[in-house]
């Protein structure tokens, strides 16, 4: 899955695809989602809620959702739209705060949120101002931004955080190429740590 989802990533920001061609599902594999509560998304049209029953009791705390859940399809929008565009990031979350923090299973648990999205992307101006409202920065994000200190307590804290996986399985190492010059050093240590192969990053040669 991972694999199929770096390849599908690759492929669209190397072919110099466009906001348009993520939200018809290009990047990740996915149509658009169902366009209202009352859709029911299909194996073709949208993702698929895996089938589940419990096989142990059920929590004794019991929600109470006085409020309704933030949209899906906007949520979804949000988190593709953080992969490149400033402007829609900043039209739906001044639309929908509560959007900030909102991360999309985009299968088998890949989880994602526009944070994660604009770090793995290397978008900094997005990253910034996703920060700036609040969100919750994580060692994917401080990689990219070269914060090699943050990046060194969090992995003497725990060492095996070096081979920890964000968004479509793209590693710390991934994040401080994306980085560019400002995380260099983040990189020349993560290699300190551990070296591996670095392979060129398809949209950054397409930048350069």
């Amino acid at each position: 899955m991972r694999s199929f989802l770096n390849r599908r990533v690759f492929g669209f920001v190397a072919s110099g695809g466009c906001v348009t061609a993520l939200g018809g599902g290009v990047a990740f594999g996915q149509d658009d989602v169902a366009k209202s509560k009352e859709s029911k998304p299909t194996a073709t049209g949208g993702p698929i809620e895996a089938s589940f029953e419990r096989d142990y009791d059920a929590p004794s705390f019991r929600p109470a959702w006085k409020k309704e859940q933030i949209n899906r399809t906007m949520a979804q929008d949000f988190v593709i739209y953080a992969h490149s565009s400033l402007e829609m990031t900043t039209k739906l979350l001044d639309r929908e705060p509560g959007l900030l923090n909102a991360a999309i299973d985009w299968g088998g648990g890949d989880w994602e949120t526009a944070l994660g999205g604009a770090s793995h992307m290397g978008k900094k101006d997005i990253v910034q101002f996703l920060i700036g409202r609040g969100a919750r920065v994580d060692i994917f994000c401080a990689t990219m931004l070269g914060k090699t200190e943050i990046v060194k307590t969090l992995l003497q804290m725990q060492p095996s955080l070096i081979d920890a996986k964000g968004p479509h399985g793209f590693s710390l190492h991934f994040h401080a190429q994306v980085g560019g010059d400002e995380a260099k050093e983040t990189l020349d240590y993560l290699q300190s740590v551990k070296e591996i192969e670095l392979k060129p990053v398809p949209f950054l040669k397409k930048k350069s």
